[in-house]
């Protein structure tokens, strides 16, 4: 956290949409020096840009590695990667390469809770925020989550607690967050078209434990584990049988509990967010809640949980959106990689009276959906797949489960529901990115749910 001490640096705010605007008006509330830039060449917006920070110069296109030279450091977007030639040879010359959660933790004051992870991010960012306002303690989320955490600095807030979902792209800018509580979540392919390969890909989440006081890991998933050792406490969350002070599942007569050790805290059938994979972040948000140890904040977890209860998830997240002839469709629009939709199909195949049918497609962004493959296997009674990259899904699927191929998202749920009986589930987890066909996963699974209340 930042001293008294007077910050002369110099920066270069590089990407001028949410974030770097966000990082733009921080500097100019904090009175630091900086400059703008943005990679593309012309920028929609420069006018208002240039009038909300009179003065600031702003450059375009992509700038060269003598004039990053020129600054003391670079505060880069999440969505532009500093692996770019251009950035190392600027890093190799001296310049340090940040980003805005970086800048956030050097500057904040209060708490923060720091999540991250393949999958389940948003949903256990939120249930932590939503658990500690039920229980008294004034948290807001904030992150890849919407919120950009410098906006909470620019203006004083009236937050005990900041809780944030850092992008693996934003850790990768960060060099000590520092974290009161942080954790990963779970660990599975994503992002393959801009990382080197799984190991660089896990070395960027690794960073949310970077001078944490305490650490919270997923029992059921091994990458979750800090590399490093560090002076921090750690306890664990999973859907076996718990440890004493671990968070977990009992399952007696029929019923699953949410226990902390052998205390129970709440039966599994009482929540509304649907699957397996939602009790694990239940547990999981319990167990960030649980960790978080600050002085004048005191909480009772019996508190919290009738937060927990009416959490009735988010949306295009394994959301629920009709039964139409006693069909079930699920809108998991935000399942852009396979580790996503693994976690869909094995969270509602259990859960399915009769079948199951997937419908994914877009943008495979490198990865090889052998994971999804085996995930379908004997769970998935048939996928259909659309989009730019449905030849390379039907390739990986083909022999695990009956595929067929579709242009667009509409033909793949028409027929979908043509296949589907009473009891049956559809669900639409693309597993890939939805900028071949769409602007974004959100109006994606618009389309979807629009689709769905089409069905005649």
């Amino acid at each position: 956290m930042m001293t008294g001490s007077k910050n002369n640096k110099h920066y270069l705010i590089i990407g001028l949409g949410l974030t770097g605007l966000s990082c733009a008006r921080f500097c100019q509330s904090k009175g630091l020096t900086f400059s703008l830039c943005d990679t593309r060449s012309e920028l929609a917006g420069i006018d208002a840009i240039k009038e909300e920070f009179p003065g600031i110069s702003i450059s375009l296109g992509l700038p060269t590695a003598e004039f990053l030279s020129e600054f003391d450091e670079l505060l880069v977007s999440p969505g532009i990667s500093v692996n770019t030639p251009v950035f190392q040879a600027a890093k190799e010359r001296g310049v340090v390469i940040s980003g805005d959660v970086q800048l956030f933790s050097e500057y904040r004051t209060k708490p923060l809770i720091a999540i991250t992870g393949s999958n389940g991010k948003s949903t256990v960012t939120t249930l932590v925020a939503s658990l500690l306002n039920e229980a008294g303690v004034r948290a807001t989320a904030c992150g890849n989550i919407g919120l950009p955490v410098l906006d909470l600095l620019a203006e004083e807030d009236d937050s005990q607690v900041y809780v944030a979902e850092l992008s693996s792209f934003q850790l990768e800018t960060t060099r000590n967050l520092n974290a009161d509580v942080g954790g990963i979540l779970n660990i599975s392919p994503d992002h393959m078209d801009r990382y080197a390969g799984m190991a660089d890909y896990e070395r960027a989440k690794q960073r949310i434990f970077q001078g944490a006081k305490h650490v919270v890991i997923n029992g059921n998933d091994d990458h979750t584990i800090p590399v490093l050792s560090g002076a921090h406490k750690s306890s664990h969350f999973s859907l076996d049988t718990p440890a004493a002070a671990d968070f977990g599942l009992i399952r007696e007569s029929g019923r699953v509990m949410l226990c902390k050790g052998s205390d129970p805290l709440i039966d599994a059938s009482a929540l509304k967010i649907r699957g397996m994979h939602n009790v694990a972040n239940a547990l999981a948000a319990l167990a960030f809640v649980d960790a978080l140890d600050v002085e004048g904040i005191d909480i009772d977890l019996s508190d919290c949980l009738p937060a927990l209860t009416s959490f009735a998830g988010l949306d295009h997240r394994c959301q629920h959106v009709a039964t139409a002839a006693g069909v079930d469709y699920i809108n998991d629009s935000k399942g852009t990689n396979e580790g996503s939709t693994v976690a869909a199909i094995e969270g509602l195949a259990p859960l399915t009276q009769g079948s199951l049918w997937l419908i994914a497609g877009g943008e495979s962004k490198g990865q090889t959906f052998t994971e999804l493959a085996a995930a379908c296997t004997n769970r998935v009674a048939g996928a259909y797949v659309f989009g730019a990259d449905k030849a390379i899904l039907a390739a990986a699927l083909s022999g695990h489960t009956k595929v067929l191929q579709y242009n667009t998202l509409s033909e793949a749920l028409n027929d979908a529901a043509l296949a589907a009986n009473a009891d049956d589930v559809v669900l639409f987890s693309p597993a890939c990115a939805s900028f071949d066909q769409f602007k974004n996963y959100v109006q994606r699974g618009e389309y979807f749910v629009q689709c769905v209340e089409g069905l005649s």
